[in-house]
């Protein structure tokens, strides 16, 4: 045997260099043909629960075999199921693209075991997170002395900055039965699930409807907290929803943070998808308020275009954190974890959130910048917000379509209305029309040739579309509107009871 044929070391688990580098070149051009030709597809595949037991629900594998012949299987049987996010034409959701470097970043941060959690274990990947940290802050026009750290995404962010609320308002007594917190009814629901989490009952949250503007009312806000307090009851927080995931409505974070002033309480910004905005001037002027919050989520996995996970949270006073997560609040075992104590300027990350054992997830967003540059995000977050504007005004133009939300934050809303396209009477109302989004949107989804997914605004079902993908051109705008009201019209001429004159068809492909 030769020194290429030997494993690179000792032990059962370990291959030769010769087969590391043909399944590295195997796996890298697995992902450049999946980078190169994701739009030569559909934007979603999908698979009954059958069939995919009947590729992948295999016997436990017990003895050796090819890893370039596994990494196919993955990518057939596995890995080509469910949403392309980033296909030109995927506009459901919040789309997300990813970068080639943050792929390769993945792979570095793997095999070099980073683990950003004590100094003493990872000190070069600790510091890589606090300058990205900084650079995100930066980006976003945060003031010094702002700080946090990576986590999975949107989800663990809110509930690691409510802990942090919790502790910091509360006293550090846990969740007493008159606790109160504030959102509105257009929040994410990792909101309500991070209240659970951290000791409320569904009670304690406190839901309000929003404005006309599908905003958190401030008035009403203040009202109710006003109320709650004079009950004797113990408001503790607010969160506020910069861009919310069904219309990218913002809410008024001047005014809350100015009703969380005089009140004593912890003002939350779920900015998991709009904070990124504040990288252009326009965006930042529509986000304003942003350095007001006492915790800040965002999501670099986003509308910063990096692969899942890659989420953080931003605090104002983010040695905060250290009273709900410090290690040495939660120590059983004095002797084990002594050795990995900070001292002196040394950062212990795992003191700033809930996880001990961390991927370094800033690695992705630091090799995407150092890549392509800052300059570059600023175009691709402006060039999202025009395409929504001209999806926008595309909407207003096309028969047969109606624009219900304006474009907010690369997300805008609209309904078929294909009575308006030559249909005979007045157009489906009420729960009939209702339905009739949803035919769209399936027979949309199932040709093949876009993605458009419905959701709620004011009681009724309406079709959005999220267009920040910075692959998506206008002739993608124009080619899905254009298949919307064509499904639109085939809907209602196939109603029970309903006549249309035939419009254009266009060729099924």
């Amino acid at each position: 045997m030769t020194a290429a044929d030997a494993p690179f070391r000792v032990g059962e688990l370990a291959l030769s260099e010769a087969e590391m580098r043909e399944a590295g070149r195997h796996l890298v051009e697995a992902v450049l043909t999946r980078l190169t030709t994701v739009a030569d597809g559909p934007p979603h595949a999908g698979a009954d629960p059958g069939r995919l037991r009947q590729l992948l629900d295999g016997p436990l594998p017990e003895h050796p075999g090819s890893l370039p012949e596994a990494i196919d299987t993955a990518v057939r049987d596995a890995l080509s199921y469910g949403i392309r996010f980033d296909h030109p034409r995927c506009l459901a959701f919040v789309p997300t693209t990813g970068t080639y470097p943050a792929v390769l970043a993945d792979a570095l941060a793997a095999a070099f075991h980073s683990v950003p959690g004590a100094w003493l274990v990872g000190a070069g990947p600790t510091q890589l997170e606090l300058t990205t940290v900084r650079w995100l802050c930066e980006l976003l026009g945060l003031p010094p002395g702002h700080g946090g750290l990576f986590l999975s995404g949107g989800s663990a962010a809110n509930l690691t900055a409510l802990a942090a609320a919790r502790d910091d308002r509360l006293d550090g007594e846990g969740v007493p039965p008159g606790a109160r917190l504030y959102c509105s009814s257009q929040a994410h629901p990792s909101v309500a699930r991070a209240a659970h989490l951290i000791g409320l009952r569904r009670s304690q949250l406190v839901v309000l409807e929003p404005d006309a503007e599908l905003r958190l009312p401030a008035d009403r806000l203040r009202a109710r907290i006003r109320a709650d307090r004079a009950a004797g009851l113990r408001p503790f927080a607010v969160v506020a929803t910069v861009g919310t995931t069904g219309t990218g409505a913002i809410d008024p974070l001047p005014e809350l943070a100015d009703i969380c002033d005089e009140f004593g309480l912890w003002l939350h910004a779920d900015g998991a998808h709009g904070a990124a905005a504040a990288l252009t001037p326009a965006g930042r002027a529509r986000c304003r308020g942003l350095a007001l919050a006492d915790s800040l989520t965002v999501d670099p996995h986003k509308w910063l275009f990096q692969p899942y996970e890659a989420g953080c949270l931003l605090l104002r006073r983010p040695e905060l954190l250290r009273r709900s997560f410090a290690m040495d609040r939660h120590r059983l075992d004095t002797g084990y974890l002594r050795p990995a104590r900070a001292g002196g300027e040394e950062t212990n990350l795992d003191d700033y959130g809930p996880q001990q054992s961390r991927g370094l997830r800033a690695l992705k967003l630091w090799l995407s910048l150092r890549t392509f540059g800052a300059a570059a995000f600023r175009r691709a977050v402006a060039a999202g917000t025009e395409r929504a504007e001209y999806a926008a005004e595309r909407v207003r133009s096309t028969e047969g379509l109606e624009l219900v939300t304006p474009a907010s934050l690369g997300i805008l809303t609209l309904r078929c209305v294909p009575a308006a396209a030559g249909a005979s009477g007045p157009g489906p109302s009420g729960a009939a029309a209702d339905r009739l989004q949803e035919a769209v949107s399936a027979e949309v989804c199932a040709g093949g040739r876009a993605m458009v997914l419905t959701t709620d605004v004011r009681g009724r079902r309406v079709l959005r579309l999220c267009v920040i993908n910075p692959a998506t051109t206008r002739a993608d705008i124009d080619e899905t509107l254009a298949l919307l009201a064509e499904a639109g019209r085939r809907a209602l001429a196939a109603a029970p009871g309903r006549h249309a004159a035939p419009g254009p068809r266009r060729p099924r492909t």
